[in-house]
């Protein structure tokens, strides 16, 4: 019996060590898969017309033609870059010092930006201006806003920062009305006092996922709002509401769970401004709207119970139809660069037919997608930490900067945005 015993043992650890290898090999295997390891890095795909200012623009920023490398370990995973961007916002981000200003508007809201004078001269010797529209919710004090602002301040930029309707905590909303997905009525005061401030300035408008669907809005609702506009940059941004609403229902790269989260963003800040929201509606109105607040789950529900009434669509589908750049974008004529991430958690693959369209009819758009940032992380770094600047900062800079230079080089027959009509493009 003993020798039946000894027989046995043996196996057992040599089972166990399978076991164990097994164990690994399978964490290993999730962690390989989830981080997205094997996934290659590559240059952003691009779409554009062959015309002399794009190549120019390819030429001069460089950022657009070569591989962006997102850091090792992680930053192929566009979950873990847009969870980083969400917490984080960025490492070790500045702390630029401006100049918070108060606009009055016509119904009663008083609209905020802050502004940043530049740290230096721009390198064409020439004022100019980012007029920046954040994401869904955001503020001037936000990392990411602050790390992109620093670094345009001492590339020689002015920016103005335009903080969202109720999205700063400690500013009180002064009429019954807050930030909504198109509203462009509070980026449009801001553009209107920095042209009315700095006579000589010319702009670069940046938007941000929420924000660039907002410039673009902006820049399309009428031609004047082109006026004095070098270009414009939107990043991360999914153009269609309309569109997204059934996108953002779905479980795959867990958007429903994203959902939630955003809406429960969005709550918070909604209740935090309920006094000002709600007054003048009776008890029941406000109970009512309230107890559905309460239990929405998703941005949808808080857009149909809330969102849309702030400016009367009468459903939601109008609000999505009205409030979307989709059907202003192709009347912007200034060079548009809009940039997407393949893996970007919050904005599903088929609403990127939009910009891919766009680039690939009008021959001032420039669209980039990215294989990897996710949503508004771009991070770059050799293997764990990333740096302070990211991907995305060092793009917009460096298309703003190629865009000062052809204008400052061109003949003023040339100059990016006036009309085709008024010169017909030499042959480069």
């Amino acid at each position: 019996a003993n020798s039946d015993v000894h027989t046995i043992s043996p196996e057992l650890p040599a089972m166990f060590d399978g076991m164990k290898l097994a164990a690994v090999a399978t964490v290993l295997y999730v962690i390989v898969r989830c981080l997205n390891l094997k996934s290659p890095t590559a240059p952003p795909d691009l779409t554009y017309q062959d015309t002399a200012l794009n190549r120019f623009l390819l030429k001069s920023c460089p950022q657009l033609t070569k591989e962006y490398i997102p850091p090792l370990l992680w930053g192929k995973s566009g979950h873990l870059q847009t969870a980083l961007y969400g917490k984080l916002g960025r490492v070790s981000s500045p702390h630029p010092s401006g100049v918070r200003k108060y606009l009055p508007m016509q119904d009663g809201a008083t609209s905020t930006f802050d502004l940043f004078e530049p740290m230096g001269d721009h390198r064409t010797g020439d004022d100019i201006t980012m007029v920046i529209c954040p994401g869904i919710g955001n503020h001037s004090e936000k990392h990411y806003i602050r790390t992109f602002v620093d670094y345009a301040q001492k590339d020689g930029y002015r920016c103005a920062v335009l903080n969202h309707l109720g999205a700063l905590p400690n500013i009180e909303l002064t009429s019954p009305r807050m930030f909504t997905y198109g509203c462009t009525w509070e980026f449009a005061s801001m553009v209107g006092y920095i042209k009315r401030a700095y006579p000589q300035t010319q702009l670069i408008v940046v938007g941000f996922s929420l924000g660039g669907n907002i410039v673009c809005k902006f820049l399309g609702e009428n031609r004047t709002n082109q006026e004095r506009v070098l270009c414009c940059v939107s990043v991360c941004q999914g153009y269609s509401a309309l569109r997204a609403q059934e996108t953002f229902l779905q479980w795959d790269q867990f958007r429903r769970f994203y959902n939630f989260l955003m809406a429960d963003n969005m709550k918070k800040i909604i209740l935090s401004h309920r006094h000002s929201l709600f007054r003048g509606s009776s008890v029941k109105v406000v109970d009512a709207d309230l107890s559905r607040l309460y239990t929405a789950t998703s941005l949808m529900q808080i857009d149909d119970n809330i969102m849309r009434k702030f400016h009367g669509h009468s459903s939601l589908k109008e609000y999505y139809e009205k409030e979307s750049c989709v059907h202003y974008i192709h009347n912007v004529k200034v060079p548009l660069l809009l940039v997407n991430s393949a893996d970007d958690p919050l904005v599903h693959d088929s609403l990127l037919t939009i910009p891919r369209t766009l680039a690939a009819k009008m021959p001032n758009v420039i669209f980039s997608l990215t294989l990897h940032g996710g949503h508004l992380g771009f991070f770059e770094g050799a293997v764990l930490f990333p740096q302070p600047l990211t991907w995305m900062d060092k793009v917009i800079v460096g298309y703003a900067n190629a865009l000062c230079q052809w204008e400052k080089q061109k003949p003023p027959c040339q100059s990016a945005h006036l009309s085709e009509s008024s010169c017909v493009e030499e042959k480069a």
